[in-house]
């Protein structure tokens, strides 16, 4: 009997305890549903203190507050960082809870430093590819054009930033560069000038650089050479050697004659009658 006893007490003890639990979970999730909790605001800030230059906060807050769900405790902070990050220029949210009714959203923009493809879509200067408004990318300045397989952005950009050094002692700008599906690049210059640096793989890590000192330390004679002539393409893809396109060529009737670049024509005088 003193057993049956026991073993009824601690039953009885364990279910006081589950309704005990059971009244607290009540009252706690009544006090979570009161409207006091019912999210009032969602604040969008710079992530690093910055100001915002193409996220405006008061678009962005009305697009997105009517796809968050739920209130101060129940709403899901990673759907709402998700939905953040949807929007055009953001890169990267963060969310947090502000006591009593308020969600404090940072976010980090993307940076553009110029166009991906020919899909509309941009390229920023951490090498990540998004879509956004390219007319708010180019209000200040025109972009250079960039190219390249899927996953190859970031190598694109390392080797912009390489190029622009490269060439930087004949004072030519890289404009755009792209990477063919055979890896093979091609960059063009401020001049108009475009240059085929072929496959870096069939020669070892350095091949385009070499390349391209190769051309630098030539480049005066070539432009010497032709004068006044512009250089439309050239190929750098032979080992002991070059091949170039310009305008300023005549090709001679007899091919043993070297080729001379072509004599500019003098501007034609006109005589103003009266």
């Amino acid at each position: 009997m003193w057993h049956d006893a026991r073993a009824l007490n601690a039953t009885s003890g364990a279910i006081t305890a589950l309704v005990a639990l059971a009244c607290i979970a009540s009252g706690v999730w009544w006090i979570s549903q009161r409207p006091m909790f019912t999210l009032r605001a969602v604040r969008v800030e710079s992530m690093y203190g910055l100001d915002l230059q193409h996220v405006n906060e008061l678009t962005v807050r009305n697009g997105v507050l009517g796809k968050i769900k739920g209130n101060f405790f129940t709403t899901d902070l990673e759907q709402v960082r998700g939905t953040f990050e949807a929007v055009p220029w953001v890169r990267k949210a963060s969310v947090r809870r502000e006591w009593p009714n308020q969600l404090i959203v940072q976010v980090e923009e993307h940076e553009a430093l110029g166009t991906w493809g020919e899909d509309g879509r941009l390229l920023s200067v951490k090498g990540d590819s998004f879509t956004a408004n390219l007319a708010e990318a180019d209000e200040d300045h025109e972009l250079p054009a960039f190219d390249g397989p899927a996953g190859s952005e970031k190598e694109v950009l390392a080797r912009f930033a390489e190029l622009r050094g490269l060439f930087a002692p004949i004072r030519l700008v890289p404009t755009s560069l792209s990477l063919s599906k055979r890896y093979a690049w091609t960059v063009r210059l401020d001049n108009g000038m475009s240059v085929e640096l072929g496959r870096e793989r069939d020669q070892g890590k350095d091949s385009m650089k070499a390349r391209v000192q190769r051309l630098v330390s030539i480049y005066p004679q070539l432009v010497a050479r032709l004068q006044e002539g512009h250089i439309d393409t050239i190929d750098m893809r032979y080992p002991n050697g070059l091949a170039l396109s310009s305008s300023a060529l005549s090709i001679p009737a007899d091919a043993t004659k070297p080729v001379k670049a072509a004599k500019k024509k003098a501007p034609t005088k006109t005589t103003k009658h009266t």
